[in-house]
């Protein structure tokens, strides 16, 4: 019985042999679990393997920096042009006028300039004349005695004079006779009508005197 039993073991041994051997022999054809370390012979498999290119950009060309922008400068205001010269003003020519019967002179008191109530009336009577001929141009003289104060004497009977005969314009003026007909003129004392030292010819003097001309 024992060495039947012996006899089984070893022809056991025999069969099974060649299948242990079998699966030794397999060992290496077993897949990899997930998760395991990779085997020596995968390693220098990949490891033979070139890597792939890795592509690479081309260098970029650096762009010149923008020029800074600079405001413009507005430009310069053109030079206004000079003005034209004025044209001279024609000043009347005295020559061209003469007295008329038709306007009377006026007289002042010594040293002023107001036009008396009687005079008045005298003006009133010039300025009817002077509407009626609208074609008449007017000149008014103002005129002084020879007196006068003792310092700047002429002067001061050529402002004199100039009064008066302003006095008369506003006067005419306020009386519907346009202001455009009408030439003021001072001489002062430089042309009396009566020489004498007196008052009744300084009298005389001291006026104002009006002459026409057509326009």
């Amino acid at each position: 019985m024992k060495g039947h039993v012996l006899r089984v073991a070893a022809i056991a041994a025999l069969v099974l042999s060649p299948v242990v051997a079998g699966c030794a022999a397999r060992q290496d054809w077993t897949p990899a679990l997930a998760g395991s370390a990779p085997s020596r012979s995968s390693i220098l498999a990949e490891a033979d393997i070139p890597p792939s290119p890795v592509p690479v950009a081309p260098p970029r060309t650096p762009r010149a920096p923008a020029a800074p922008a600079v405001a413009a400068t507005p430009a310069a205001p053109a030079a206004p042009a000079p003005p034209a010269p004025e044209a001279p003003i024609a000043l009347p020519r005295v020559r061209d006028y003469e007295p008329i019967p038709e306007l009377r002179d006026i007289f002042f008191d010594s040293g002023k300039a107001v036009i008396r109530q009687s005079d008045a009336k005298i003006l009133d009577a010039n300025a009817a004349w002077l509407r009626a001929n609208p074609d008449q141009l007017l000149l008014i003289e103002g005129h002084s005695d020879a007196r006068g104060l003792n310092r700047d004497k002429n002067e001061f009977n050529m402002v004199l004079g100039e009064e008066r005969a302003l006095a008369a314009m506003n006067y005419l003026v306020a009386h519907g006779v346009q202001p455009g007909r009408i030439t003021i003129l001072s001489y002062g004392e430089e042309r009396p009508t009566c020489a004498e030292l007196s008052e009744r010819c300084w009298s005389q003097n001291r006026r104002s005197r009006f002459l026409v001309k057509p326009r």
